[in-house]
C-alpha cells in the first residue's frame, strides 16, 4: 500500500515538474515506521535513485518542535513553490527567526 503511494507520488512530481524531474535527484524523508523500512520499498527507492536521510534516534529532547515549530513552519511555508533547495532553506530559515522572535 505505501510502495503504491510513492509510486503515485514519483509520478506526479515527473508530470507535474517535469524540468526539475530531469535534472535533479529526489530527496525522500519520511519517519521510520515499519512500512517504509520494508524490503519492497527501499529496493524501489533504491532502483529510483532517491534519496532518503539518516534519521537520528528517537529523543524526548527533539518533540517539542513536532509541536510547536513544525505546524508554524508549515503554515507559513504552505502554497509556496520552490525550485531549489537553497530557496528552501533561506525561507524555512527566516520563517524560524519570526516563530522565534515571536516568542518559544
Amino acid at each position: 500500500m505505501y510502495l503504491d503511494t510513492i509510486r503515485r507520488l514519483r509520478h506526479e512530481v515527473r508530470r507535474k515538474r517535469p524540468k526539475i524531474w530531469r535534472t535533479i535527484s529526489c530527496f525522500l524523508l519520511h519517519d521510520i515506521a515499519p512500512a517504509y523500512r520494508s524490503v519492497l520499498v527501499k529496493d524501489f527507492l533504491t532502483k529510483n535513485n532517491v534519496t532518503k536521510p539518516k534519521h537520528p534516534p528517537h529523543s524526548p529532547d527533539l518533540a517539542p518542535a513536532e509541536y510547536y515549530f513544525f505546524p508554524r513552519l508549515k503554515s507559513a511555508l504552505k502554497r509556496r513553490c520552490f525550485f531549489y533547495a537553497s530557496d528552501i532553506i533561506k525561507n524555512a530559515a527566516e520563517e524560524l527567526q519570526k516563530i522565534l522572535q515571536n516568542g518559544f
